[in-house]
């Protein structure tokens, strides 16, 4: 009897072996891990992901004004596994060539202007992945980012180094951003953009949890317009106000996008450059 019992075991444990090895593991949930958003002035943001991948947005640090000095030093980000920029203009573009080198990553942008950056050799072909307006990619596994409309223009200016003067290129269209990590945790960055109605279209298609919003005014929305784009189309859990006060032209300030926003569930972020948020 005991031969037989010790036979009826070891056939329950080599059926239990060749069930798991043939139907396929699971992916190791994450969705009990943490995101921290690091803002450091203007657009950039440094973002840790809850499987610890480190996304970096719009990387304008060495002569940002609000900068925090440590971080005026690009190796002082750490590894970077994804680099976004929204579109040309220098206060988003100037430190992401050098960032891309750095860590040999893709800077991934509006698919026209790096195709400027390409033709230029700011950086190599293998360094300036195109895509476009909707196009979705995975950077990395677990990270999806989807790109969407931005109300803004886009240039890159050049420093020629056979004439030694600035030229003006081609920057493609702006965008923003949709940023899905691996818990489903969304972000919208929103990039450099005025209001337009298909802000209610983003909100209600990709639900996202956070937005990185402008409120500084001139160039991009002012806290009124801000105000009104929370309140009546994005509606998110959370907003952290960015792209104001490293330009005297970007006067906007997070009390005025609070005073104009009035009463909502939203809860607003202002945060201090250098300092972060958890969720």
């Amino acid at each position: 009897m005991k031969s037989l019992a010790r036979l009826l075991l070891a056939l329950v444990v080599a059926a239990l072996l060749a069930a798991c090895a043939q139907s396929p593991q699971s992916p190791p949930s994450t969705s009990g891990g943490k995101t921290e958003v690091l803002w450091l002035g203007q657009s950039v943001f440094r973002i840790t992901t809850p499987g610890g991948k480190v996304i970096v947005t719009d990387p304008w640090l060495k002569l940002n004004p609000l900068t925090p000095a440590a971080y005026k030093n690009l190796e002082a980000l750490g590894k970077v596994d994804v680099l976004l920029v929204t579109h040309g203009h220098f206060d988003h573009f100037a430190d992401a060539p050098a960032l891309a080198l750095l860590n040999q990553v893709p800077m991934y942008a509006p698919g026209d202007m790096n195709q400027t950056v390409g033709v230029l050799g700011i950086l190599p072909p293998n360094l300036v992945p195109r895509f476009n307006k909707s196009g979705t990619i995975n950077p990395v596994p677990g990270i999806k980012v989807t790109a969407v409309h931005a109300e803004h223009s886009s240039v890159i200016v050049w420093k020629n180094p056979a004439t030694g003067k600035d030229e003006v290129h081609p920057g493609g269209e702006p965008v923003g951003y949709i940023i899905e990590l691996e818990n489903g945790f969304r972000i919208y960055h929103m990039g450099d953009t005025g209001l337009f109605a298909d802000m209610k279209f983003i909100a209600d298609y990709y639900k996202p949890d956070l937005v990185l919003m402008p409120i500084g005014g001139h160039f991009t929305m002012d806290p009124v317009d801000a105000a009104y784009a929370t309140r009546e189309w994005l509606k998110p859990r959370a907003v952290i106000p960015m792209h104001y006060g490293a330009n005297p032209l970007g006067k906007g300030t997070p009390d005025e996008y609070i005073r104009a926003l009035g009463s909502t569930s939203t809860r607003v972020l202002a945060l201090k450059p250098g300092e972060k948020a958890i969720f």
